[in-house]
């Protein structure tokens, strides 16, 4: 993806390439969501953690079959002293960051007629060899995934 796609840019410090992400053995798709993990610490900025989010279609035998990587934000705060690599800033807790994830994920702009990007994330799917509709994700529950590294810096 390069540019604007319907409203979806890439994150600007992505490092991967969507090239990689081959076709699948098909099956039914059962749900839908995205994985927040731990992102590229930004060079001279120890006060900033950066994510990386990544949405994903669940299959019926229970595979995760990531759709993309190329999304993602950072969290900074103020500080006198310097934290180390993973230590988030003590407001941040697992619901705030589950609401960050949920608004990375959404449309950029106003002029996406969506409420989520559907269509785009069908498109994405049948890329991938899965034989799935817009309609189909948005009738899917969704759910965040947070990884162990970022739950400890929570802790």
């Amino acid at each position: 993806m390069s540019g604007v796609d319907g409203g979806w840019q890439p994150h600007p410090d992505t490092t991967e390439n969507q090239a990689d992400l081959l076709r699948v053995e098909p099956g039914r798709v059962v749900g839908l969501g995205a994985i927040c993990d731990l992102g590229p610490q930004r060079l001279g900025d120890p006060r900033a953690q950066s994510f990386s989010v990544s949405e994903f279609v669940t299959m019926e035998d229970g595979r995760r079959v990531i759709l993309h990587r190329d999304r993602g934000f950072t969290i900074g705060w103020r500080s006198s002293g310097e934290l180390s690599s993973g230590d988030l800033p003590g407001h941040q807790t697992l619901e705030s960051l589950t609401r960050d994830v949920l608004n990375v994920v959404l449309p950029d702009d106003d002029e996406c007629t969506e409420d989520h990007p559907w269509s785009w994330l069908a498109d994405l799917a049948r890329g991938r060899g899965l034989s799935v509709t817009a309609e189909d994700l948005r009738g899917l529950p969704y759910e965040v995934l947070v990884t162990d590294e970022v739950r400890e810096g929570l802790a």
